[in-house]
């Protein structure tokens, strides 16, 4: 069986292919949310180099609203033209580490800060926001030894240590059945309702 996996979640983009047991191809580049060139290119070079795949499986953040869309957008289209299973993950849970336990935070804009929790590659604790202070005081009851990870630079959170997901990873956990994915309709991780601007009469 073939797994193909897309993440565009965070500032680094990656794909990688698993066929099998092995993993066949694995790329990373900067990933600029303005420009999806490389990540079609790569996703081109795949496909020319090892065929179609059997399983989709795309990160879903949080991270880069645009970047998953676009991500989900792609396997959606793969899936119309060969069939292949779609599926979805937290993008969180793929970071490439070896920790097996680790918190992630994140800037979720309008003064606003998310923290998850981390463990054996699934969800301990969803996503939930929290300003800069509650953050602060939740950090400081954490063991010294938990990683605290960000995908993002923080310079103001002095333990979190700049890490991403990573492709090749979440290929591997698509192996096992038993983990809880996404099914389509896929979405990225909301932190908040989507805002909604509505128009004057």
């Amino acid at each position: 069986m073939k797994i193909l996996a897309l993440e565009l979640s965070s500032a680094r983009g990656s794909i990688a292919l698993l066929a099998g047991d092995k993993i066949e191809f694995d790329r990373e580049w900067p990933n600029d949310r303005k420009n999806s060139a490389p990540f079609f290119e790569h996703l081109s070079e795949v496909r020319k180099q090892l065929g179609r795949a059997d399983v989709i499986v795309v990160g879903l953040g949080p991270g880069s609203y645009a970047g998953t869309r676009i991500a989900i957008s792609t396997a959606i289209g793969m899936q119309a033209a060969s069939g292949a299973r779609v599926i979805g993950y937290p993008s969180i849970c793929v970071i490439e580490c070896d920790a097996p336990e680790y918190c992630v935070i994140g800037d979720a804009r309008r003064n606003s800060f998310f923290y998850a929790r981390v463990n054996d590659r699934s969800l301990e604790e969803a996503p939930i926001l929290m300003s800069e202070a509650e953050l602060r005081a939740k950090l400081a009851k954490l063991d010294k030894k938990m990683s605290i990870f960000t995908t993002e630079k923080l310079p103001q959170f002095e333990r979190a240590e700049l890490r991403y997901p990573a492709a090749k990873m979440l290929a591997q956990l698509a192996t096992n059945a038993k983990r809880q994915f996404a099914e389509p309709p896929l979405e990225p991780m909301y932190l908040r309702e989507p805002h909604i601007t509505i128009p004057k009469k």
